[in-house]
């Protein structure tokens, strides 16, 4: 039953093509929120269908319609050939090696298609959206592996979703791996027959780029917040000067992500001992200390400059070529290139690279008593016990991958199919690796967390604010005082996930509100 005719479900997102945003992304992809076609967008596809059909009996060379495509764009398609010509080309393109995509991000690449396709420039039969509608409100997920595409449209990846619509390859459904065919049975589904320019419009999109990044940028969002509540519980610790954070000297350099960052950083310190009581000896910290809103703030306008693009292109068709039905014209492009927010994923892992090493570098400053005047790693008895000193290590290392992950990788690629493909993104890698930074920085917070709580225990007598008091006190209901020596593993593993799941921003949010 095509998702035109399907009632509207409570809470159902509406997609006509326009307005989905990187939230849209995360509840659809993560919350299972179901999805409707609005009629809007479905008459567009039914015109854009026609046009197609009207230059086929024409005869007008269109690439991917009744010629080939890449190398193979001399070659002439017979009317009595579309069917198996676009079979052929979902097979010959599904190309993609393992690891394969988590069910979160296929969902999520399923989505930007859809809407990708709403647009109305591809000229697919309009089953084809109805059908990645279908996938999602269904659960479900063709098997879509993740490595293969050299970033100028994923069509050696999301073929493999066109493959579970004609019937091929394999899906997930309800937990289970089955032959595609077999899962469309289930469902009541028919095996999608395909017609002129329906095998190009399903692997010419950067679908799963842009439904990935999306994903990343929702965690890179709340994570940012969560990096403020930690290094403000690490100033604490130290007894640090606040006066970096006087909402007047920010004014004097605003820029929108540090005015963010500080805003944020003084919320949580709010009814802080911090602002009563001047250290002398902090009078000028250390810069990890001193400018972590600077350092934030950058990684919060990279974050916004490249959400800013990303939308543009979920709201867009990237197809090639880009059927123009109200001109009755089909045009030969590059809207698949998708450089511009490609370069923003790079510019977020060089951002992302400085609030690791500001980090890791408080991490190793706790651990040094002729900084903070406590014990050396932060040790609760100095005869019995090593405290943190291994954990350092372990931040160093962490550190060191985010750097070789922050190198660019954008410009490598080569001119293939016969030089006519000389230009390449490497987007899917650009954004795994973003997400891979992601993951790693996240773990970093988590043991400058376990350090800074530890501190403030053995400093005694704090007056934490309130959004560092809740998150002490979150942190200290997984991860006890370090009273002796331990498997540290388990304490890193038990802070990440508070972070990571959001238990940590919530208690911060939750405090600074009331």
């Amino acid at each position: 039953m095509p998702e035109r005719s399907r009632p509207v479900s409570v809470g159902a997102l509406v997609l006509d093509g326009t307005g989905l945003s990187v939230s849209d992304v995360d509840s659809v992809a993560r919350g299972n929120r179901k999805v409707v076609i609005a009629p809007s967008a479905w008459e567009r596809l039914e015109k854009a269908r026609q046009v197609i059909f009207e230059l086929a009996e024409e005869g007008l060379p269109v690439y991917g319609l009744n010629r080939g495509v890449g190398w193979n764009k001399d070659k002439v398609i017979s009317p009595g050939l579309y069917e198996d010509y676009n079979r052929s080309l979902l097979l010959s393109h599904s190309a993609g090696i393992k690891p394969e995509a988590p069910e979160e991000v296929v969902r999520a690449a399923m989505l930007a298609r859809l809407n990708g396709l709403l647009a109305g420039a591809t000229g697919s039969q309009p089953e084809i959206a109805a059908r990645y509608a279908d996938f999602l409100n269904l659960g479900l997920h063709p098997v879509l592996p993740l490595r293969g595409s050299v970033g100028a449209a994923d069509i050696t990846l999301i073929a493999h979703l066109g493959l579970a619509m004609i019937g091929e390859g394999e899906a997930q459904l309800g937990g289970r791996r089955l032959p595609a065919k077999q899962a469309l049975t289930e469902l009541g589904l028919a095996p999608l027959l395909l017609g002129p320019k329906d095998g190009l419009a399903i692997v010419s999109s950067n679908a799963l780029s842009a439904g990935n990044g999306a994903l990343a940028l929702h965690d890179l969002a709340g994570l940012l917040e969560a990096a403020d509540a930690v290094y403000a519980l690490s100033l604490e610790a130290i007894r640090g000067n606040v006066s970096p954070l006087d909402e007047a000297v920010h004014g004097k350099r605003p820029f929108r992500g540090q005015l963010a960052s500080a805003a944020n950083v003084r919320k949580n310190l709010a009814g802080s001992g911090l602002w009563e009581a001047y250290n002398p000896d902090s009078l000028q910290d250390p810069l990890s200390f001193r400018d972590a809103c600077q350092i934030h703030g950058a990684a919060r306008d990279a974050l916004a400059y490249t959400r800013e693009l990303l939308e543009i292109h979920l709201n867009s068709t990237d197809d090639n070529p880009c059927v123009l039905a109200e001109e009755r014209r089909i045009l030969s492009c590059a809207n698949f290139d998708p450089v511009v927010w490609t370069l923003g994923f790079e510019m977020l892992g060089s951002a992302l690279h400085h609030v690791a090493k500001s980090s890791c570098y408080r991490i190793l400053k706790l651990g040094d008593p002729a900084f903070t005047g406590l014990s050396r790693f932060l040790t609760p008895d100095a005869e019995r016990s090593i405290g943190f000193g291994t954990v350092q290590k372990t931040a160093s290392s962490l550190d060191a991958e985010i750097r070789h992950l922050s190198n660019p990788a954008s410009t490598d690629y080569m001119s293939l199919a016969g030089d006519i493909e000389d230009h390449g993104t490497n987007a899917p890698f650009v954004v795994s690796k973003t997400r891979e930074i992601i993951d790693r920085l996240t773990y970093m917070l988590a043991i400058e967390a376990i350090h800074a709580a530890q501190a403030i225990d053995l400093r005694g007598g704090v007056k934490l604010g309130r959004g560092t008091e809740a998150a002490y006190w979150l942190l200290r209901s997984a991860v006890p005082f370090l009273d002796a020596d331990r498997c540290q593993t388990i304490d890193i593993e038990a802070a990440y996930r508070l972070i990571k799941e959001g238990e940590w921003l919530e208690a911060v949010r939750q405090a600074v509100r009331e």
